[in-house]
């Protein structure tokens, strides 16, 4: 009688327990919603029962729990603007406070997305004493998505939304911080930005398992690797990204393809897949999608796997809709995987946002891309340019890291100069019929060449051979 007494009380209280009203962790206090949208909100409470949710911005409206209890409602947002309270009353009832409403972006990606503002041990970040010191600003919230890896895809994730103070950025990603921050200093709204990054990941860890499958050579692992679980197929995707999908947000922005480097020709379709996967299960459309092209790092190679990383990652900008790529040839370190200076990645990932999704006109975005080349006399040949309108410069310094090679498929170190209507002329004594032309394409290649508004130039190669 005691023991079924016992397993009665066991019942009840584990009915109620999963029973009440439930939210995820990132709707909380201090979240930013997005503005002009109808944004998602959902949550699990009693099956079959009436949840009632009173935006003090909006009227309240009511929906009903499925036979699982979850809930899901759309919630009109106005302009930019708070703090407002956001009420859910069920079983139980919850009050989330200090709520604003402005642009809120999805920062992802691997050890240099993850790097927070006061750097990593022996691994500083410029500027981090100052910007750190100066990061008081209420209208700029940080949710940084804690590490995990799951076999199957999760509801949460473990992570709070915080108010940005000196205490709170310290440990926030540098770059997304710094994109924040030039969108917050441009438009003057609100910024929310969600990080889940996990260091040394590979794409593969970040895409779902249907979508992994379609590529053949790709191990599928059964059980989570105790040692770096970010480097199998879709466990940190379960576990990290998952949760998240819904949440009603402006963009991506993403950090990663130094632990693609042995398998840089497969990123090229790698990378594409996951951005239209997540496009696909946020729902929202072809929400933007900007990323770092990765910096130089390393040791030359008869292989140079950073150079092909470097080149899939410009074919994703090329053939992927609404994507922006963010050059950082000129502030690599051969010796050190993550360059210091992350305020400049995250402010020219921040461009391509403020000129593309919010139409701040005047603002340069890009680097020059290599568009045609064009054979002249004497053995020259003439590159052009993309994003060069107002023309091209070595800002002083020599403009190396071109070569040219001939049909017998050797390259040599070539001269190149600048032209005054925004080409370049590269020629070689040692080359008497060019037929091809590659600048950068090393694994720490040297950015020499830039367009006049101080952006560098992508490595490219006009040829394709092996």
């Amino acid at each position: 009688m005691g023991k079924t007494l016992i397993s009665l009380v066991l019942i009840l209280y584990t009915t109620i327990s999963f029973s009440q009203l439930q939210l995820p962790s990132f709707f909380g206090d201090n979240m930013v919603l997005q503005q002009n949208s109808m944004s998602s909100i959902w949550g699990k409470d009693v099956p079959n029962s009436r949840v009632l949710i009173t935006c003090s911005w909006n009227k309240s409206l009511a929906t009903n729990t499925d036979k699982e209890g979850n809930w899901n409602v759309k919630i009109a947002t106005p302009q930019a603007g708070g703090p407002y309270t956001l009420t859910i009353e069920g079983s139980q009832k919850i009050v989330l406070k200090n709520v604003l409403i402005g642009e809120v972006w999805f920062c992802s990606g691997q050890s240099n997305m993850e790097m927070p503002l006061r750097g990593y041990a022996n691994q500083p970040i410029t500027g981090s004493k100052e910007a750190i010191a100066n990061a008081n600003n209420k209208n700029i919230r940080l949710f940084n998505v804690a590490r995990k890896a799951s076999l199957t895809p999760l509801n949460d994730v473990s992570g709070k939304w915080v108010v940005t103070q000196p205490q709170t950025v310290k440990d926030f990603s540098a770059v997304s911080y710094f994109f924040g921050k030039t969108l917050n200093d441009t438009l003057n709204v609100p910024i929310g930005l969600i990080c889940a990054a996990w260091g040394a990941s590979k794409i593969e860890a970040w895409m779902d398992e249907e979508t992994i499958l379609k590529f053949k050579n790709i191990k599928i692992e059964k059980e989570i690797p105790v040692a770096k679980p970010q480097r199998s197929p879709f466990f940190i995707y379960n576990g990290m990204i998952h949760p998240l999908q819904g949440f009603t947000i402006r963009g991506f922005i993403w950090y990663q393809g130094e632990g693609n480097r042995p398998n840089a020709k497969e990123y090229a379709s790698l990378f594409p897949a996951m951005i239209n996967q997540w496009r696909t299960q946020w729902g929202q459309g072809r929400l933007p999608f900007y990323f770092v092209q990765i910096a130089p790092f390393g040791k030359e190679s008869k292989i140079p796997v950073g150079a092909l990383l470097r080149e899939s990652q410009l074919k994703t900008l090329q053939k992927v809709p609404n994507t922006g790529m963010a050059v950082t040839m000129d502030i690599g370190d051969c010796e050190m995987i993550h360059p210091p200076d992350k305020r400049t990645v995250g402010e020219r990932l921040a461009y391509w946002a403020l000129a593309k999704d919010y139409n701040i006109e005047g603002i340069s975005y890009s680097g020059p891309l290599y568009k045609k080349m064009t054979k002249a006399k004497n053995g020259k040949v003439i590159l052009y340019f993309d994003y060069s309108e107002n023309g091209l410069s070595s800002f002083g310094n020599s403009l190396t890291g071109f070569e040219v090679a001939g049909f017998d498929r050797v390259f040599y170190p070539a001269i190149a100069e600048i032209n005054n209507d925004g080409t370049v002329t590269v020629f070689s004594k040692q080359v008497k019929q060019p037929i091809a032309v590659r600048y950068g394409f090393k694994n720490c290649p040297e950015g020499t060449l830039f367009n006049t508004n101080g952006l560098p130039a992508s490595p490219f190669r006009t040829d394709n051979w092996e």
